[in-house]
């Protein structure tokens, strides 16, 4: 499965998001590199469709060149010739170091990376509770349940909770009811395209929407160049909740219409869901003025020796994987 290998352009000046993403991008693309493992730097498109969205550009490009990532405006003239089918009405900005990666392959790197230096993985075995001994100065007894109903108890010296969508009701089980944090759930459909025309080489993305929780609809691609549309935003209480919704396919289908206007609509498809584990319901770009965007909340908690915690690590999370791993062991050891 490819994910986007993002370039970090969204997240405002000091965020850990934009830090550990661009450390991130680097990384990836060098592990992928030297292990074999399949990626695409494939480019992405950011379009304007009136003057409005073009000043969005103009401010994005002239954040990416304060943080040291390089954007380029293209002509229409150009963006017709590269992409025919895509329709940018005003202006195209593009981002050279978006890629995508082979995820699935990735992650079977990773795995493989851990346990050949000894890690072992308990695959489907639930953290039922963890308590901090001596707040953690004797370690944290960790009690699980395998799915035979089997219970396990082990006693580890540091806890590092990555537990993505229960990230956050694992931490509030171990600290103090005044540090809770509440999780919401972002639902994303992704929709398939089983026609062979239009079919653009290039990640198309719409101006993001201020105050808007995603990225818009936008078009990504496999290894094999087949497109697909997504995600986008529904919010749900039930972070269990992947079922696929009907009634978001036509508000997509009309998003994807203004930057693909060739697009066969009959086969465009309702094909999976993921749930983005968020901390706030604010905006996906960071523009500052209230906007509520939420950043990566990595931190060794006070108090609790060992513990470190990784709350709402939504996009880029996966680019900035390799990158976090060095803050972690950073935090723990340094």
């Amino acid at each position: 499965m490819p994910y986007v290998i993002h370039a970090g352009i969204y997240y405002g000046p000091t965020s850990l998001k934009t830090e550990l993403c661009l450390k991130g991008k680097q990384m990836m693309y060098d592990v992928c590199q030297k292990n074999g493992i399949p990626y695409r730097n494939c480019k992405k498109w950011i379009l304007a469709q009136d003057e409005q969205q073009h000043e969005q550009l103009d401010e994005t490009h002239e954040f990416t060149k304060s943080i040291g990532v390089p954007t380029h405006f293209i002509s229409l003239t150009e963006a017709t010739a590269r992409e025919p089918d895509v329709l940018a009405r005003n202006a195209v900005l593009e981002s050279p170091t978006t890629g995508i990666i082979d995820s699935h392959t990735y992650m079977a790197y990773l795995e493989a990376d851990f346990q050949s230096k000894g890690g072992d993985l308990a695959c489907h075995t639930e953290v039922v509770a963890v308590e901090p001994l001596a707040s953690g100065s004797q370690g944290y007894q960790i009690k699980t349940t395998s799915p035979s109903g089997e219970v396990s108890t082990i006693t580890a010296e540091t806890l590092i909770n990555s537990a993505g969508l229960a990230a956050v009701p694992l931490s509030n089980s171990i600290l103090p009811p005044d540090r809770y944090m509440k999780p919401y759930y972002a639902k994303g459909s992704y929709y398939s395209y089983t026609a062979a025309h239009p079919k653009p080489k290039t990640l198309i993305y719409p101006a993001p929407s201020t105050g808007a929780a995603g990225l818009g609809t936008h078009l990504t691609m496999d290894m094999t160049g087949a497109i697909r549309f997504g995600p986008d935003v529904e919010w749900v209480d039930d972070p269990n909740d992947l079922s696929v919704n009907e009634e978001r396919l036509n508000p997509a289908l009309d998003e994807i219409k203004t930057y693909l206007p060739s697009i066969n609509r009959e086969k465009v498809h309702l094909d999976y869901a993921g749930i983005r584990p968020k901390l706030g319901k604010g905006s996906a770009v960071a523009r500052g003025k209230g906007d509520g965007f939420s950043d990566f909340y990595i931190k060794k908690e006070e108090g609790f020796e060992g513990f470190i915690n990784l709350l709402g690590i939504e996009s880029p999370g996966l680019t900035s994987s390799l990158a976090i791993a060095d803050m972690v062991e950073d935090l723990l050891y340094k």
